[in-house]
């Protein structure tokens, strides 16, 4: 799981040096004696210290709101992921809390199929999501020629909510215009025609990351060389 800020309040305890002390409770008083509730604790010179989850990596946290589950700037798309999970859960719908645990699980897999567990980045999330998407995509196509429909669309609705966990994918118009420009690119370095296939995808790649599947890029730049 990813770690959670941890707000303490309150009570008094003393801990540290100089005569800090740390909140856990309903209220409490700092050093000087003065009453104090709020986040993490208060030392004598007044600076406030903050408790994080799990060793102190709250940096990489994503921390809910109090009240309104608005998530701060520095939340992850896993912490996001894991709250609209809760949420679902809450409000019964199966839909979403169906795709979103089994999201997460294929997240939790990855974490730990190396030699030791890690916490994945943002944009490895994402490409997981990605994969989740396209799989509904073609278990809805399997199903549409099987005729099973009502599987088919089953499989579309989970395949677009995990679609508005990524970034808008490119328009054929816009995927077009990008690669346009890196055949060009590529063409000024003396690459061109099919063997410049390599030179194009690595020129255009970055441009799409996130995008465009590699599949679609790769059709397009196959398309525009041989044009």
């Amino acid at each position: 799981m990813v770690p959670i800020v941890a707000e303490w309040r309150g009570v008094g305890t003393p801990g540290g040096t100089g005569g800090a002390r740390t909140g856990v409770g309903a209220g409490g008083a700092d050093a000087g004696g003065r009453r104090c509730v709020g986040v993490g604790a208060r030392q004598a010179g007044g600076a406030r210290q903050r408790s994080w989850a799990r060793g102190g990596r709250g940096e990489k946290a994503r921390r809910l709101s109090v009240g309104g589950g608005i998530l701060d700037g520095m939340t992850t798309l896993k912490s996001k992921l894991q709250h609209d999970l809760t949420e679902a859960i809450k409000a019964r719908d199966e839909l979403r809390s169906s795709t979103l645990r089994l999201t997460l699980t294929a997240i939790q897999k990855e974490e730990v199929a190396g030699t030791e567990a890690r916490e994945l980045s943002d944009g490895e999330v994402e490409k997981i999501i990605a994969r989740e998407a396209k799989k509904r995509r073609e278990a809805a196509e399997a199903f549409d020629q099987g005729g099973r429909s009502e599987s088919a669309a089953r499989e579309r609705a989970e395949g677009e909510l995990l679609a508005d966990y990524l970034p808008r994918q490119l328009t054929d118009e816009e995927l077009e215009s990008l690669v346009a420009a890196a055949v060009a690119e590529a063409k000024g370095s003396g690459a061109e025609g099919p063997k410049a296939m390599g030179a194009v995808m690595k020129i255009v790649n970055p441009k799409v990351a996130g995008r465009a599947e590699g599949g679609r890029v790769a059709g397009m730049v196959k398309k525009l060389l041989a044009g």
